[in-house]
């Protein structure tokens, strides 16, 4: 486990076991350029999103609010979103 790791990481691998979140700042998680434009209020080195780069899905929880309004017009999926209707919906059906 590493320091940007979720400290929500046990609720997390239950919800969606193929996740990994960690905490990045916005500038770090190289983001898409039209969610960097959008963002207007911070730096994007001061403000931090939790995700799983890899498989473009964010926590809200643990999200700055205008970064994840940006991420939801983008092919990136809320945590919600993920397990109840996205990718993540197949792999948690019993």
């Amino acid at each position: 486990m590493s320091y940007r790791t979720c400290p929500d990481w046990p609720d997390l691998m239950e919800r969606a076991p193929e996740l990994q979140f960690k905490h990045f700042t916005v500038a770090e998680a190289q983001l898409p350029v039209d969610v960097l434009t959008a963002i207007s209020h911070v730096s994007l080195g001061e403000v931090e999103i939790c995700c799983d780069p890899d498989h473009h899905v964010f926590n809200q929880a643990h999200t700055d609010a205008e970064v994840g309004a940006a991420l939801r017009a983008t092919h990136w999926f809320e945590l919600d979103d993920w397990v109840t209707s996205g990718p993540g919906a197949s792999s948690n059906a019993a």
